[in-house]
């Protein structure tokens, strides 16, 4: 049996306001907030006593979503330092193509992020850059050439 899409990519975050607002700045919209508690958020985790918030947004084509959540209990435990580089085993990076990255990145800067190396230019085809956004999540941005 085949999968039938990708849902979501789940994010854990300690500042919802702040990365709710960094991904709506990027152009996403907020499909929905709720929080979640009880046992089959227990049975799904595997953590006792969950109870978190939640909030979806998803892309402006409404094919792909983001589920922030923050929790409440039990409490996030730090996965280390926020600045780790791009490649270290198991690390994550969400992937959006943007229409202008110079204006993109501009934008973001006043919620935080910062460009890991530069804005680089694949042959004729992209140009691409990583930025480092709320609780370090690495995004990546890619303008698609003409």
């Amino acid at each position: 049996m085949a999968i039938q899409r990708m849902d979501n990519v789940g994010i854990v975050v300690g500042d919802m306001d702040a990365a709710v607002a960094f991904f709506v700045e990027l152009g996403m919209e907020v499909e929905g907030r709720t929080e979640v508690e009880g046992g089959f958020a227990d049975q799904c985790t595997g953590l006792d006593g969950v109870h978190c918030d939640i909030a979806t947004l998803r892309t402006p084509d409404g094919h792909s979503r983001l589920e922030l959540a923050t929790y409440r209990s039990p409490v996030a435990v730090s996965g280390g330092p926020r600045d780790r580089p791009h490649n270290i085993l198991g690390t994550h990076r969400v992937m959006f193509a943007v229409d202008d990255i110079e204006d993109t990145v501009a934008r973001l800067r006043p919620h935080g992020a910062e460009v890991l190396g530069e804005i680089a230019r694949f042959e004729d085809s992209f140009l691409l850059c990583y930025v480092r956004g709320p609780e370090g999540i690495i995004v990546g941005l890619a303008e698609q050439l003409s």
